[in-house]
């Protein structure tokens, strides 16, 4: 169930009324009566509210309705430096003066089947997670008792036959070991069915296109592009590669005056879920550029100026985490600026 929502109005004109209209429900249908009755009164609506756990649900049933509605991401309502009161009564009056002045920026609502499709990523990108999580925590358990393994990397067939095998000392440490056993082994059952999943629907989905032209980069395979485009979508609304940087918080934060100018680190504003699979992604540039017998394959496939762009990247961005590198640059520091790079790269092939 949604908790209740909080109406107000503005009046057209800069020195129009505004209005606390009071609270309704959370469902549609009380929506709808209070729509009605503004209507009713002769006002010409123009909706707008806040992105959040509800989704684009209420865009949808009034854009059905032909009523206008916008939705934009709280992050960008501006708002005093000194508030500090918060209460949807004040963010209601807020919402529908700033909507009235032309001061906020609608966010893109996404197509049905679009939606659909960064839906079953983000679930496969959660159960990632539960299963990282439960790694962290079996291994957590091992160390406390002082079990380690001798071989070289985890997860690994070895290592999993490894841990089948032990046997720790008292029962009530086995069930909780054996616990975090099947968590691990539930979710990378889990992120298989997903992963083919989402081969399975990748045929039927119109942005099928840009997922196999930035295939042709290096590091970018068949998940890390269906992750890039479930989440970015439209690449022309980017008229300027900075402008995805800048989305995907890769941009480095600013606090100038005068004559001094500090940067710090990323924004980190924007698609996280995007951002962390381009960080993924720069990982792989640390080596000399190189075109593989699989990058090949799928090159052949694709037209030339989209494989001249992913060539283009290889060069550059193996190039820049050299340069980086040879001025003793931390190296997730230096992931994260060939990162920033790399964003434009893959703007040129969406938009390509």
């Amino acid at each position: 169930t949604r908790k209740a929502s909080t109406l107000a109005t503005a009046d057209e004109g800069r020195d129009g009324e505004l209005r606390h209209v009071g609270r309704i429900g959370g469902d549609l249908v009380a929506l709808d009566k209070a729509l009605r009755r503004l209507i009713a009164r002769g006002h010409r609506l123009h909706v707008v509210y806040e992105a959040g756990p509800c989704g684009f649900v209420i865009w949808r049933h009034l854009s059905a309705r032909g009523i206008s509605c916008e939705v934009v991401a709280p992050s960008s309502i501006p708002r005093a430096p000194g508030e500090r009161i918060k209460t949807d009564r004040r963010d209601a009056l807020l919402l529908a003066r700033l909507a009235r002045s032309g001061d906020l920026k609608a966010v893109r609502v996404p197509d049905v089947a679009d939606e659909a499709m960064r839906d079953l990523v983000r679930s496969r990108d959660d159960a990632v997670r539960e299963q990282r999580n439960a790694r962290f925590r079996l291994k957590a358990l091992l160390l406390r008792n002082g079990i380690g393994y001798s071989g070289r990397t985890s997860w690994t067939p070895a290592h999993v036959r490894w841990l089948a095998s032990l046997k720790l000392p008292q029962p009530a440490q086995q069930i909780g070991f054996q616990e975090y056993l099947h968590s691990i082994n539930e979710s990378t059952a889990r992120i298989a069915r997903l992963e083919q999943a989402l081969r399975d629907l990748l045929p039927a989905w119109a942005l099928t296109p840009i997922v196999q032209a930035l295939q042709a980069m290096r590091g970018v395979q068949l998940i890390a592009a269906i992750t890039i485009v479930a989440e970015l979508q439209d690449f022309l609304r980017f008229e300027h590669p900075r402008q995805l940087m800048a989305y995907l918080g890769l941009v480095p934060g600013e606090h100038s005056s005068g004559g001094k100018r500090r940067q710090h680190a990323i924004t980190k504003a924007g698609n996280s879920a995007a951002r962390r699979m381009l960080v993924e992604v720069a990982w792989h540039y640390r080596h000399d550029a190189r075109v593989s017998p699989i990058i090949a394959r799928r090159h052949d496939q694709l037209p030339k100026a989209v494989t001249d762009i992913a060539w283009a990247a290889q060069l550059r961005l193996t190039a820049k985490y050299k340069r980086l590198a040879a001025r003793r640059v931390m190296k997730t520091k230096a992931v994260v600026a060939v990162a920033r790079e790399l964003a434009g790269f893959v703007w040129a092939i969406g938009r390509e």
